[in-house]
């Protein structure tokens, strides 16, 4: 049973056995179609170690398995959250090294609470430029309405 099953659904389908949306074997186009990544991406995210283990056919080619594609979903929800490659990497390694999905999850929970900070942060700041914006944009409307007024009487 992989992490990802564990860490976003609960149980998965058993040890060995793929999900049942899933089949053992999937090559890299369907996986492609299905997730809408490209297959640099996956051939990226398997150099980073972000796909341990994707299986190779005999001619070389890659065949991904329902982990696999759990695992992907996992990585596209986290990166959709704002965590990079890198704390996704490291939340990898977290499992890999505490062998277990609460310690890895114990880092997500650090890791989101963080994002959380940042976005508050970040919220905070648009919210000012937004202010100020506004503020530009009601003096800019002044002068203007102030400057047609004085070609008027020109005329």
């Amino acid at each position: 049973m992989s992490w990802q099953t564990r860490a976003s659904t609960g149980p998965g389908p058993g040890p060995g056995r793929a999900s049942a949306d899933a089949p053992a074997g999937v090559p890299i186009a369907s996986v492609c179609a299905e997730t809408g990544l490209s297959a640099r991406t996956l051939r990226y995210y398997e150099e980073l170690g972000l796909l341990p283990g994707v299986r190779r056919r005999a001619g070389g080619r890659r065949v991904y398995g329902g982990d696999e594609l759990q695992r992907l979903r996992f990585i596209q929800r986290l990166k959709a959250l704002g965590l990079s490659l890198a704390e996704i990497r490291e939340l990898n390694a977290v499992h890999a090294l505490g062998g277990s999905t609460q310690a890895m999850l114990g880092r997500l929970a650090e890791l989101l609470e963080r994002r959380l900070g940042d976005l508050d942060a970040r919220i905070r700041e648009l919210a000012t430029l937004r202010e100020e914006i506004e503020r530009y944009r009601e003096r800019v409307a002044r002068r203007a309405a102030g400057s047609g007024r004085r070609e008027r009487r020109r005329a």
